[in-house]
């Protein structure tokens, strides 16, 4: 073997090397950063509604997620049950409820905790007050539910886009028509209602929600890019984070949506539920 051949052994043992520090050290840091999982024990199992074009699963990069991207699957131990019913993604508020009602009655279990995103908090709300499902709910938590609707549902881009779309859900989500809702749909007693207030800077936010996060800045004030924080809060706020609208059910690399999930569940473990 000559010298070039020697050199050339000598860089690719170098390279590895420093491909495998460069590994360990991304492993450890990691390590550091996520810690061990430890769920509190619930009474109720857990049911996740999605919001507007909720999905059962899509694939990405050649890998499947669910709408709540790794909730479940990183929460989920024995004793601690998880449903995700799907709702039709782009229908009214009371379609989507009455098809929720459907499928929690037909589960396992007689009472859940329900946590919902965006509009799924709204049809999660119908169905307990008005569709007669406040028997099976011990709990409700929101996150990023517009409470008090959105001004983006009433932007003109946006509605050229639903219907264009099919998007009927669009017009129960103005803040007119989530008043009517609000009025016409109270709190059961009983029932434990909360929610997570969310907002971010633009900066932080993911670039396909610049525009609908630049209009409700100018509209509604802070907000997630879908929703004003001043129209998620309802009933015990139990946490006010920094997330876009898609953050909070697991799409981005900045929030650790998992360790939110977490601190709910030990919530609800706290108000024993």
């Amino acid at each position: 073997m000559n010298w070039i051949s020697l050199a050339v052994v000598a860089l690719l043992v170098l390279v590895a090397g420093a491909l495998l520090i460069r590994l360990w050290v991304r492993r450890a840091r990691l390590r550091e950063r996520v810690p061990v999982r430890r769920v509190p024990h619930l009474r109720h199992p857990i049911v996740l509604a999605h919001g507007v074009f909720g999905f059962d699963e899509i694939a990405v990069a050649g890998r499947r997620h669910r709408y709540f991207r790794n909730i479940a699957e990183e929460l989920a131990l024995p004793g601690l049950e998880f449903y995700r019913p799907r709702v039709a993604p782009r229908a009214p508020i009371a379609v989507r409820a009455g098809t929720l009602v459907k499928l929690l009655r037909a589960l396992p279990g007689d009472r859940f905790n329900v946590i919902a995103h965006s509009m799924g908090g709204l049809d999660a709300r119908f169905a307990i007050a008005r569709l007669g499902l406040a028997d099976r709910i011990a709990s409700l938590v929101t996150i990023g539910a517009p409470h008090h609707g959105t001004p983006l549902a009433n932007a003109p881009f946006a509605r050229a886009t639903a219907r264009l779309l099919g998007v009927a859900a669009l017009a129960d989500l103005a803040p007119e028509a989530v008043e009517r809702f609000n009025q016409a749909v109270p709190d059961v007693a009983g029932i434990a209602y909360c929610s997570v207030v969310a907002a971010s800077d633009l900066s932080e936010t993911n670039p396909l929600l610049w525009p609908t996060h630049l209009y409700l800045s100018a509209h509604g004030g802070r907000n997630d890019g879908i929703v004003p924080q001043d129209s998620q809060r309802w009933g015990k706020v139990l946490r006010e984070i920094e997330a876009d609208h898609w953050a909070q059910v697991g799409w981005s690399l900045r929030f650790d949506a998992v360790a939110l999930y977490e601190e709910i569940l030990r919530e609800l473990a706290g108000l024993g539920f």
